[in-house]
């Protein structure tokens, strides 16, 4: 068993069970829009409301009554705007690419071009819908798991954060079995553990299960 393992096991026992993003890629891409600037209770909601008029396929978004999409999208939060502008076009996409989902499980850097126009996915949404929608064992990096890693000891910090997230990537894959769930859990638990617990600026290291195999949770409770 890697280090890596232990640390997931640990926040497993601490965290429970976890949600997984949805499995369909254009679901996926709608759940993508709707976090943007929300919580995950808001984007449920909204996510529920969509699922209820129904608008979760890329010809029923289509066909879908202006009003009750608007009335669906707001319930994530501000920026309904934005939110129903990137809507529309990842619509037109999915709808022009009627092959999107099978490229995406194909050869990854075809995959990741596929998923450049999509909006308001960026370099991490674009991995999660290869990881979650495509079975592709890759790591999507966001902010929460960069920084959690780093503090494990895993991966460096850069200024270009693209150069970061790949040192992280290369770091937490080297303990990774080639295992597509294995994966997923990574994801999910040291993202998870980056919003709940190893925050950005005051972290709870008092409270954390990793505390005794943390560099940087030690050397902060030394100082306090």
């Amino acid at each position: 068993m890697s280090r890596l393992d232990g640390l997931l096991d640990a926040l497993r026992k601490f965290y429970g069970a976890l949600p997984k993003p949805p499995r369909d890629p254009f679901t996926l891409f709608v759940w993508e829009v709707l976090s943007m600037h929300s919580t995950p209770q808001k984007r449920d909601a909204a996510l529920g409301a969509l699922k209820r008029i129904p608008a979760l396929t890329p010809d029923a978004m289509w066909r879908a009554p202006q009003k009750k999409l608007e009335e669906s999208v707001r319930l994530a939060g501000p920026y309904g705007e934005q939110r129903l502008r990137a809507l529309r076009t990842g619509v037109d996409i999915f709808r022009r690419t009627p092959k999107l989902p099978s490229i995406i499980r194909g050869p990854v850097t075809s995959a990741r071009r596929a998923l450049k126009g999509l909006p308001q996915m960026g370099e991490g949404g674009a991995y999660r819908m290869l990881l979650f929608a495509a079975d592709q064992p890759v790591l999507p990096i966001d902010a929460r798991l960069s920084r959690v890693a780093r503090r494990l000891g895993y991966g460096e910090a850069h200024k270009d954060f693209t150069k970061t997230a790949r040192s992280v990537r290369e770091a937490v894959a080297h303990e990774l079995p080639p295992d597509i769930d294995a994966y997923r859990r990574a994801f999910l638990y040291l993202s998870h553990h980056g919003i709940a617990t190893c925050t950005e600026g005051d972290p709870h290291c008092s409270v954390c299960p990793l505390l005794h195999d943390c560099p940087e949770g030690q050397r902060r409770t030394l100082h306090h």
